[in-house]
This record gives structure tokens, sequence and C-alpha cells, in this order.
């Protein structure tokens, strides 16, 4: 494969449905949480840790699948993922038990890792820095239809049928991705540029990558990008429908709110980025999710109210799509021969993150707003300054 590959609509419609799998994953089952808990006969509390582990199933994933699918190519990796993550969702319909449900989210989670840090490497197989962001941008776009509708539809699924509903849903889009993933997907890794599996050579990529101190902050500042996001998806549902009184069926359109920024970014992200180029957009993003971090600790400690804060978690939350694409694509971009390798270590931090991070807000007491909207503060604070400290003056010493 070169560097000028012309990307068809159906392939880009494949890698698009791959990266809706975990959004489908995590948002559509949001609005169940209650329903889950009162089928299971546990307390609402304990449901969304079977989210937590399903996250650090991704994470944990993502660092075993990124090795092998730089040694075995990314296509077989690919399509073992999408099957056992079809059959996972096809289980977690008939669980009896919290632990039962927990213990198969965390198996779709592990598995569901596989496209999700090969997608990133067999796009960095085919294209440069800048259209890469590009094409993660394009890709990210279609990526946004599913949190898009996935509360939206996981609430009329709780509201007229039962909630096991969500997870035959999510089967039959593995089903569907399997089919794409087989028919459509090339093998963009060729033999000669395979990787031996040995566990020296894997240790010295991994020490190669964490050696780089920019990389290292391009990881960290988009990890806590994204746990501020994952503080929302944690908490947001208790805040919005408990605490502000927000119909379940309706829940799913503050996501709209979200996404529609996030889309926006993405947009201005695939227009611009090859005039502008990758790292001035990712400062970009961190600047417009600080302002926004210091909007919601404002809306925090004088009680705004709800509006202020939705419309600041939607301006804060939307700013992924330019921190998370252009820190991927700068990271990959140094990294060619062992992309999968460098995908997994950044998504696993990133979603290592996410998932501690919504592990320990999962035990704060929601009595307000607050404790979901000082999290997400201090998320973004961390990030702005590791991308400051470890990135930002690495790369100005270096001119």
């Amino acid at each position: 494969m070169t560097k000028t590959y012309k990307a068809s609509i159906l392939f880009t419609l494949t890698l698009g449905i791959l990266s809706m799998l975990p959004p489908l994953g995590i948002d559509m089952y949001l609005p169940a949480f209650l329903n889950i808990a009162q089928d299971l006969k546990v307390n609402p509390e304990q449901v969304p840790y079977t989210l937590t582990l399903f996250t650090f199933g991704m994470a944990m994933g993502q660092l075993f699948w990124g090795p092998i699918g730089d040694s075995y190519g990314r296509k077989p990796i690919i399509l073992l993922g999408i099957i056992v993550g079809a059959i996972s969702a096809f289980a977690l319909t008939a669980v009896d038990s919290i632990q039962h449900f927990t213990a198969l989210r965390f198996v779709q989670g592990f598995f569901g890792a596989s496209p999700v840090v090969l997608v990133g490497a067999l796009l960095r197989d085919l294209f440069d820095k800048n259209e890469l962001s590009k094409m993660m941008s394009l890709i990210m776009l279609i990526v946004m239809v599913a949190p898009l509708i996935a509360p939206i539809l996981g609430g009329y699924i709780v509201t007229y049928f039962h909630w096991t509903m969500i997870f035959y849903i999510i089967a039959f889009a593995g089903v569907l991705s399997i089919l794409l993933v087989f028919f459509v997907l090339p093998e963009t890794h060729k033999k000669e540029n395979r990787v031996p599996l040995r566990l020296n050579t894997i240790a010295r990529n991994f020490a190669t990558i964490w050696k780089q101190k920019e990389v290292l902050g391009y990881m960290i500042s988009s990890g806590f990008g994204f746990g501020g996001m994952f503080v929302f998806l944690t908490l947001g549902s208790i805040v919005y429908i408990d605490l502000y009184g927000v119909s379940v069926e309706n829940f799913g359109y503050f996501f709209m709110l979200n996404v529609g920024v996030m889309s926006i970014g993405s947009l201005i992200n695939g227009r611009f980025v090859s005039k502008l180029g990758a790292e001035k957009l990712l400062q970009g993003g961190l600047l417009v999710q600080f302002i926004a971090g210091m909007w919601l600790l404002l809306v925090a400690m004088l009680d705004l109210g709800f509006w202020p804060m939705a419309i600041g978690v939607a301006v804060f939350v939307g700013q992924n799509a330019l921190i998370s694409s252009n820190a991927m694509a700068s990271i990959l971009g140094k990294f060619p021969t062992i992309a999968g390798t460098a995908n997994s270590i950044a998504g696993t931090v990133r979603f290592g993150l996410g998932a501690t991070i919504g592990s320990l807000v999962a035990l704060l007491k929601l009595e307000s707003a607050k404790p979901m909207l000082f999290s997400m503060v201090a998320c973004v604070i961390i990030a702005v300054l590791t991308y400051y400290f470890l990135t930002y003056r690495t790369l100005k010493g270096k001119k």
C-alpha cells in the first residue's frame, strides 16, 4: 500500500461502523441503568461499574491487540475482536446477576478493543500525518451518529421494550461489521513490515514510545480530555435524570447537543488540518475545553442551573473530536512500522484513565451536580498542564 490510497465511500463507511461499536456499547444502555438495577435486584450505584469494567477491558485489550496486529496483520485480528464482541453482546441478553453482567461487559470491551486500536493502525498504513488526521476526522464525523442516536434509541427501547433489546441491536451491528470487514477491508500491513511477536521486541517497542516526552504528553493530555468526557458518561444520566428531572426518553437529546459540538469540531478539523496542521488544531481544542471547564467551575460555584451546565458540558465534551484525532495523528506519525503498538499504548492510556476516573467518580455521593463538574474541571486542568510541559515545551526546544 502507498500513501496515495484513495478511500472509497464503502471503505470509509466500514471504518466508521467499526468505530461506532464502542459508542454503541457505551451510550445506548446509559438510560437503562435504573431498569437494569431493578431487574438484577441491585442498587443503581452498582450499574455504572459495568461501564467502568467495559472501559477497563477496552484499555487492556488495546495494549494486547496492537502488538498482535503488528505481527499478524490488521484484518484477521479485527475480525476476531468483532466476532467475540458480538457473541458477548448476545450473551448479555440472558444474564441473571450483576456479576455475570459485569464479567461479560469486560469481555465485550476487551475484544471490542481490537477494531478500535487497529483501525487507527490501518489508517496509518495508508495515509501521511495530515491526511491521516483528515481521514480520522471524517470517520469521527460518521462515528458521531452513534452517540447521537444511541442514548435516544436506548431511552425509547427502555420505555417500550425490555432493556435486553439494546444488546440484541449491538449484536446485530457486530454481525453487520463482520460481513463488511470480510468483504471490504484490505489487509494493509504487508508481511515484510510485520514485527515478530516476541516479548523482548514488544518491550523494546513500548520503551521506544514511552521515552519520547512529547508523545507521553499527547497520550496523557488526550487521556484526561477523554477522562473529563467519561466523568459525564458515568454520572450524567444520574445528574440529568435524578437530580434535574429529565425524562428517560429525553435524556438522549442532550447527547445530541454534545455530539453536535463534536461534529462541528470534526468538520473544522477535516477542513483546516491541511492548512493549519494537527498541532495547532490540537492546541485549539485544548484551549476551548479549558475555557469550557472554567465556565463549568462558575456554574458549580454560583449554582447557575441546568441549561448553563448542559451547554458548558456540550462545549467541553465536544472538543474531544479535535483533541483525540490530532493527538493520535501526531503519535502515529512518529511510528510508521509499529503503528499498532503505538495506537495500543495511546488507546490504553486514554481508556485506562477514563476507566480509572470513572471508577473514582462513581464513588461520589451525588446530591448536586458539583462532584461531576469539579471532576471535569480537574481533568482539563491536568490535560492542559501535561500538554504544555511535556509536549509544547519539548517541541519548541527542538526547533
